[in-house]
């Protein structure tokens, strides 16, 4: 009996620490490989988005880009369909989820989250017709109005939770879904503050905002589970960039200047 449970117990470490070698590998992947790959859904201003010379940039991509330089690695961006972007990363076709993600519990079920590195919230846009008429998300949650956000987002998720009386409209995009408002067949727009902020300056006359945050949602960078190693240095690299003051600068120049708009597709 006392063998047998030795052995069993050497199985059992054996095949965890096969699993933690499996799984634990990602440093060690991005100095192999000499890059570092970054998955987001490129078009969430000012996180991630086209440029009209076909470069991806915005306030993720300068984080990442600035990861990589101190890494000693190339930068190299995954633009994913949000609804495969986990999946990428179960995958292997990225290190990391830069991408804006709000963290969740479900989320965090598949995915493990670095400390937040922002946070945002549900903010509105709305078609002229309702500016004053509308006042808070309350309003919102009536049957005589439609909202529309972006599929399998947390905006989303407020709509549903929120505004269970409101007729919803999902969309692949979150332009698409604002411009249900602009041509005015959905009354508002629910989704993450700084899109609503600076779409809402873009079409200013043609939609009016909201932007008072009504949930409170943390961003976070994601990585497989099991890798300790991986969270760590993204812990460390967002304390020390908060540090050193280059943090702050990437965040002002996306998110207290719009010299960028002119650049976006």
């Amino acid at each position: 009996m006392k063998n047998k449970l030795i052995k069993l117990a050497s199985a059992a470490s054996l095949l965890a620490l096969s699993m933690g070698a499996a799984n634990a590998n990602t440093l060690d992947d991005i100095s192999e490989s000499g890059e570092l790959r970054a998955c987001f859904d490129a078009g969430y201003m000012p996180f991630e988005m086209k440029a009209k010379n076909g470069n991806y940039i915005g306030f993720d991509v300068d984080l990442g880009k600035l990861m990589a330089k101190q890494m000693g690695v190339k930068y190299v961006p995954v633009n994913t369909a949000w609804d495969g972007i986990i999946p990428a990363l179960l995958t292997n076709k990225c290190h990391v989820i830069m991408a804006g993600m709000t963290i969740t519990a479900q989320r965090n079920m598949r995915v493990n989250f670095a400390d937040p590195y922002i946070t945002v919230g549900q903010a509105i846009l709305l078609n002229p017709k309702h500016e004053g008429k509308i006042l808070s998300y309350k309003d919102l949650n009536s049957a005589d109005y439609t909202v529309a956000s972006k599929l399998g987002t947390s905006g989303e998720e407020s709509v549903k939770k929120l505004l269970r009386n409101a007729k919803y409209n999902a969309f692949e995009t979150e332009t698409d879904a604002a411009l249900e408002v602009v041509n005015g067949k959905a009354d508002a727009m629910v989704y993450d503050m700084p899109f609503i902020s600076i779409y809402a300056a873009q079409t200013k006359g043609k939609t009016a905002a909201i932007l008072e945050p009504f949930t409170y949602e943390p961003l976070g960078w994601a990585v497989k589970q099991g890798d300790p190693d991986m969270l760590n240095f993204l812990n460390n690299f967002l304390k020390q960039t908060k540090g050193d003051g280059s943090y702050q600068r990437i965040y002002d120049k996306w998110f207290n200047s719009d010299a960028w708009l002119s650049q976006v597709k």
